[in-house]
């Protein structure tokens, strides 16, 4: 069964958030992730304000989601974007 990162994010210093974006995907390729939105339009019609960036991911399963998360790979391409932007990230599995 699939699996889904769902993330929020509001970026406080875009210039500095581009490292994070630049090393991100090859962590997300390495197991599978394909990217279904990133950025783009965006429009909260209910509940929370809009965040300035939405990402949606899909793998292959919730494993592999929580596997990519968990991965050096990706925690240091994360360190790039802790200070700054705020994000919230769930990892949720498709039906």
């Amino acid at each position: 069964m699939k699996a889904y990162w769902i993330a929020h994010v509001d970026v406080s210093d875009p210039e500095q958030y581009q490292q994070y974006t630049q090393r991100a995907p090859a962590a997300f390729a390495a197991f599978g992730g394909k990217l279904l939105a990133r950025g783009g339009r965006s429009e909260a019609v209910e509940g929370r304000v809009t965040p300035q960036r939405s990402v949606v991911i899909e793998f292959e399963s919730y494993e592999r989601a929580l596997a990519c998360y968990r991965s050096d790979e990706y925690q240091q391409a994360c360190a790039f974007r802790q200070g700054v932007a705020r994000a919230e990230v769930i990892i949720v599995e498709g039906v």
